[in-house]
């Protein structure tokens, strides 16, 4: 039987030294797990063992157990980068619980068609993000 790395723990984005290793691509949705094997992008198959369902975001970083590597996370959702009053428009993204990543200028939603229609009403600019 072939031992395939675990991951019991992960390093925030914030704290990493440097990055490096493999890469995860996981959609928002996926980013929330406790207990999953995944593939990175080079095919290295590894099993996510952690103690609580955790969100994981961009840059954070799996510590798997070989120690030779660690597999850091993409994030691949498409999303809406939005302009306008963002305080004001922040409250209405918040209130109907759509994820929201609030930048310097902009924030980032989730692609979501009748979200955009209520943006672009209260006056925002809103652009499929890149």
């Amino acid at each position: 039987m072939m031992h395939i790395p675990v991951a019991d723990r992960i390093t925030r984005a914030l704290s990493r030294a440097h990055p490096g290793g493999d890469t995860v691509t996981l959609s928002y949705a996926a980013g929330f797990l406790r207990r999953r094997v995944l593939t990175t992008v080079s095919g290295l198959e590894f099993l996510v063992d952690l103690e609580h369902t955790t969100s994981l975001g961009a840059g954070d970083a799996f510590a798997l157990d070989d120690r030779r590597r660690d597999a850091g996370i993409a994030v691949a959702d498409a999303f809406f980068e939005v302009r306008g009053d963002l305080a004001r428009l922040v409250w209405h993204i918040r209130n109907s619980r759509t994820p929201c990543r609030i930048d310097t200028g902009r924030l980032r939603i989730q692609r979501d068609r009748v979200m955009r229609d209520r943006l672009e009403t209260l006056g925002a600019e809103v652009a499929d993000g890149v």
